[in-house]
């Protein structure tokens, strides 16, 4: 298992990597950022930090492609779990586990969004959770426009600062870096999929009776039977001509 994984990212990585050597680097690196927000497996820092060794001087360049391609990925993948997976999520789970998760999500989105695109996290996880939980779509759009420029133009300011050393570095490390990326993309969809479960019971029991409370308009022996209405006053003359009979 573990080395059919390893013999497939290494012939997705060499893919990638190839065209750092072709005129259309920069073309393949804003499409490769842009299907990684939304369903390819291979983050774009692959392509993006061999064109930025071979041409330093258009690093930054490279890594504006990178954020404009990640941020409009993002956007698809946002739509992508609005239309497609959203009609899922209701369909296998009930809709106030489905609502509690939403209020939950839509709390925290910008800081979960932000923190995704900054980390190895799987930011298209977040993408298409956010779409499937309907969070709003401005703070989605700028926490991803923040936070993966951040993290593009660091990786372009180190390269272009210190060069040749780091390729070395992730020529050491890049094969466990995306074993890791893989375990945490299938992680975080179980982890999604427990919060959801266990939002929808928390959420249920707080709208639940408790035990042994009669619901409005009852008491606990039945339903509330209605009192008999009032006799109509009579008018004091009426209570005079009484007395004097």
């Amino acid at each position: 298992m573990l080395d059919t994984l390893r013999g497939w990212l290494h012939a997705m990585l060499d893919w990638v990597q190839s065209f750092a050597h072709t005129p259309h680097g920069g073309t393949a690196l804003f499409a490769i950022a842009f299907a990684e927000s939304s369903f390819f497996p291979i983050p774009p820092d692959v392509l993006l930090i061999p064109l930025c060794l071979g041409d330093p001087s258009r690093a930054f360049w490279f890594a504006g492609l990178c954020s404009l391609g990640s941020v409009l990925g993002g956007v698809a993948g946002y739509a992508i779990g609005y239309w497609g997976g959203r009609p899922l999520v209701y369909r296998f789970f009930a809709d106030e586990k489905v609502h509690a998760v939403e209020r939950y999500y839509d709390r925290y989105n910008a800081w979960a969004t932000g923190i995704a695109g900054l980390t190895p996290i799987p930011y298209k996880l977040f993408t298409i959770s956010g779409g499937a939980c309907a969070i709003d779509f401005k703070i989605f759009l700028l926490a991803s426009a923040v936070s993966r420029s951040l993290r593009f133009f660091a990786v372009a300011t180190l390269i272009w600062w210190f060069g040749a050393p780091i390729q070395a570095f992730l020529d050491e490390y890049l094969e466990l870096l995306f074993i890791a990326f893989v375990v945490l993309l299938l992680g975080g969809f179980w982890v999604f999929g427990r919060g959801m479960g266990r939002a929808g019971r928390s959420g249920a029991g707080a709208g639940a009776a408790p035990a042994g409370t009669a619901p409005a308009g009852t008491d606990s022996a039945g339903p509330t039977v209605p009192a008999e209405p009032a006799a109509e006053a009579l008018p004091v003359s009426e209570v005079r001509k009484g007395d004097d009979r």
